[in-house]
């Protein structure tokens, strides 16, 4: 929010300085962002005409002007402005005047042959605007050689302050004065509004349609009519109030509005009234697919939730965010219909986030406002409009659903002290309230407060609270020890989370560096890593249109890293990564996932020749690791062949505990890698960390090592089972056999080929049997060596080979 010091003090009377003035609106929590004072930089600014213009001899796009500045001299100056003319009055720059907007000392030169002895400026040389396509044009009622700040008004300091969404009231001046006068800084100076009752029946009239009047969606509107107007310029002090906050003067019926919308937080609508279809505006919903082409000259397709404003030839404004371009006022509009209305602000919010088009209009409409400010304040519009515009008006048209603005609240004045720790007199509170529009009702320590209706924010006895130690001053809430002595404090990070560190310590101890990406990716991406709709996934308003989906795997945007990292010359690499993965729009839909990749070698090229290419069983122990580390055994978690479509179907795996899914891993599918041009081997996994489940017992105490006293036995054997079952499988149907005495399986050998069927693999494994009390007899080895045998055969079909 843009404001200038003397605008304020249009609103409040008060003898306080810009500096006291910035400090106080800091407290009040607006907090001021920059106070820009433009009257050095601008200084030395003339306000000149060219008395003649002619082509530049060695330049078609080219001008020569002979500009005036009244010092006595006609100074030559090249210039290239479209719209530079023989008796343009502009500004005016001489050689030695600093130029802001480029950061140029202006000097002698030549252009093509001929000099130049100084500049003809825009606005964005001068920091006005960023408008460069042509030179400043000025009215031709200015003294020429007179100081283009002091004309301009640009010297008035220009404060800009950050809004929070709840403080809609403070996105006009007035609401900034109402403030400070509040916290003592002055007093607020009444409205001095004229009543006009107006001279005839408007020809126009608003209707609004049952369905949005049931709904309440438009509570309150007031519109009037105007003829006879003379829409030519606004006066001075509104533009350069206007200029100084960025807005572009246009025309007076344009710049009233704008105005009004400043300076009071209260947006209006001008249509051309001889522009008007019919007698009548509706406000309804639109038709699915109707079309609107508004002020910014762009089309809008609409559908059957969003609020428009119609006449008989169709929709011609949004309502609450941009009006239409058929029905607009220009320069030659000699009757105004004005609209000054309340509508719904999640409608206005839910139709410009879905169309993308944002305005100061709807930045207002959205976060409310003063539901009752239309039975008044076109008064003041109108007063504006006869006064600078001429013309005669309408009666006023008041309708609407009417406003329901009104609330009560039980307020207990103790509660101050309970929630700051300050005390405040109650005459102190009630003067707060009062300076703040607040209504009070007294009945012993229970108050009944009603706000204002241009504080929707206020709800609850904790807001009055708020208002009621911001007003009386933050500096004065007394120092406090956060906590007792005597009291241990709860942890603020609870296992869930202890977990997450030590994982993220884990894996960088294990060489992975960690990242972080967006929530989301494109669509595009999105595809290879999701099975079945990705609607539910589709972000309605992306901040990119290759960031319009929320992720469902944290693998894409790892690769993609990856992939660019790749391109600029890291040929290794190992990143992991931890945060949400949706599956849809629901908050369980939120998933936690840890996932990492690794490419490239596992060393940098030395004599020794001792680093090899990362393989997917360098990531199956990454899982297995992380699985340790939460208390699990990976040998005792189910283990299976991954057939997700983005790893490799021969080189990737699946972890479970029962029907859920603990990671996956595995080599990424050459088809995944180049969709993302990366051209090199890459392995990754994703572990689901919330289906591991947490230990039952909390304890810091670790187990006690037990070492055996007996030296374990090892046996081997060699099996003939189907190709379709896994490593996994076999090391799981033998560990089943004894778990007491069958401390280990491991697999040492797997081979397919000569002497074994086409549909059968061999499977070489290795058992760690491991004594209690006493050493194995042969017996006691035959037998668990049968019982073996036996529960492969019947259990995977499997037999020894010979």
């Amino acid at each position: 929010m843009k404001f200038t010091l003397n605008w304020l003090l249009e609103h409040l009377d008060t003898d306080k300085s810009l500096n006291e003035i910035t400090d106080k609106l800091s407290m009040l929590g607006l907090e001021v962002e920059e106070v820009t004072d433009k009257s050095q930089k601008l200084k030395d600014f003339v306000i000149a005409k060219v008395v003649d213009e002619k082509s530049h001899p060695n330049a078609d796009r080219l001008k020569i002007l002979s500009v005036d500045d009244n010092s006595g001299d006609i100074h030559q100056v090249i210039c290239g402005a479209p719209n530079a003319k023989k008796n343009l009055i502009g500004v005016f720059a001489k050689p030695g005047v600093y130029i802001p907007g480029i950061d140029l000392k202006l000097e002698v030169g030549e252009i093509r042959g001929e000099k130049s002895y100084g500049m003809m400026c825009s606005e964005r040389e001068l920091e006005i605007s960023d408008e460069h396509d042509g030179i400043i044009e000025i009215d031709e009622n200015v003294k020429i050689g007179s100081s283009f700040l002091e004309w301009s008004g640009l010297g008035d300091p220009i404060i800009t302050i950050g809004i929070t969404p709840n403080r809609a009231d403070c996105l006009g001046v007035r609401g900034i004065a109402r403030d400070l006068a509040a916290s003592g800084f002055g007093k607020l100076k009444p409205l001095k509004i004229k009543e006009i009752e107006g001279t005839f029946e408007s020809p126009k009239q608003f209707s609004i349609s049952e369905e949005l009047n049931s709904k309440k969606l438009v509570p309150s509107l007031t519109s009037r009519y105007f003829r006879g107007l003379n829409n030519n310029q606004s006066p001075k002090w509104m533009q350069q109030r206007l200029i100084a906050i960025g807005q572009r003067p246009i025309s007076a019926l344009v710049d009233i509005t704008n105005y009004v919308m400043f300076d009071l937080n209260r947006p209006l609508h001008a249509y051309d009234g001889q522009n008007i279809s019919g007698d009548k505006l509706d406000i309804r919903y639109a038709k699915q697919n109707e079309e609107i082409t508004t002020l910014n000259d762009k089309q809008y397709l609409l559908s059957g939730d969003d609020i428009i404003i119609s006449d008989a030839i169709g929709a011609d404004d949004l309502a609450g965010i941009m009006g239409g371009a058929r029905t607009g006022v220009s320069e030659r509009t000699k009757e105004m219909f004005l609209e000054i209305a309340i509508f719904d602000p999640i409608s206005i919010s839910k139709t410009g986030r879905k169309i993308n088009l944002n305005s100061d209009a709807r930045y207002r409409f959205e976060r409310g406002l003063d539901q009752e400010c239309p039975r008044w304040v076109h008064n003041h519009v109108t007063n504006l409009v006869l006064d600078i515009c001429g013309g005669e008006v309408s009666y006023p048209q008041h309708i609407g659903s009417g406003t329901n603005w009104n609330r009560e609240i039980k307020f207990n004045v103790e509660s101050v002290l309970k929630l700051t720790g300050v005390e405040v007199e109650e005459n102190k509170i009630i003067q707060i309230f009062n300076d703040l529009g607040f209504e009070v009702r007294k009945k012993e320590s229970t108050w009944t407060v009603s706000p204002p209706p241009w504080r929707n924010d206020i709800d609850g006895p904790a807001d009055l609270v708020e208002e009621i130690i911001r007003i009386y001053g933050y500096e004065n809430i007394p120092e406090a020890k956060l906590f007792d002595k005597n009291v241990i404090p709860k942890p603020a990070i609870n296992r869930e989370n202890k977990r997450l560190n030590s994982v993220k310590s884990m894996l960088a101890s294990r060489g992975l560096y960690e990242s972080i990406s967006y929530s989301f990716l494109s669509s595009k991406d999105a595809k290879k890593f999701i099975e079945g709709d990705l609607s539910n996934l589709i972000i309605s308003n992306p901040i990119s249109s290759d960031l319009d989906c929320m992720r469902p795997s944290l693998l894409p945007n790892l690769i993609s890293s990856s992939s660019r990292n790749f391109k600029k010359g890291f040929e290794s690499a190992s990143i992991f990564e931890v945060g949400p993965t949706f599956k849809g729009q629901l908050p369980e839909d939120q998933v936690i996932k840890i996932s990492g990749i690794r490419y490239g070698k596992t060393g940098n090229k030395d004599w020794t020749n001792s680093s090899r290419e990362f393989d997917w069983l360098d990531v199956k122990a990454d899982v297995e690791a992380v699985i340790k580390l939460c208390g699990m055994n990976p040998s005792k978690i189910q283990l299976k062949r991954s057939i997700s479509d983005y790893y490799h179907p021969g080189r990737s795996g699946i972890f479970s505990l029962g029907k859920n899914e603990v990671a996956r891993f595995g080599e990424i599918h050459p088809l995944i890698l180049e969709h993302f041009n990366l051209k090199t081997n890459v392995v990754g996994f994703e572990i689901n960390i919330e289906n591991i489940p947490l230990p039952k017992k909390v304890s810091s105490i670790k187990k006690l090592l037990i070492l055996e006293s007996l030296q374990d036995v090892k046996r081997e054997f060699s099996f003939i089972i189907d190709k379709t079952i896994s490593s996994g499988e076999i090391t799981r149907c033998i560990s089943s056999v004894d778990k007491e005495k069958i401390k280990e399986v491991r697999v040492f050998d797997v081979y397919e080929g000569e002497k074994i069927d086409e549909d059968k693999k061999s499977f070489g494994v290795t058992l760690v049997l491991q004594p209690r009390e006493k050493s194995f007899s042969d017996d006691q080895l035959e037998e668990l060596s049968k019982t073996i045998i036996n529960t492969v055969s019947s259990k995977l079909g499997g037999f020894l080979r010979d």
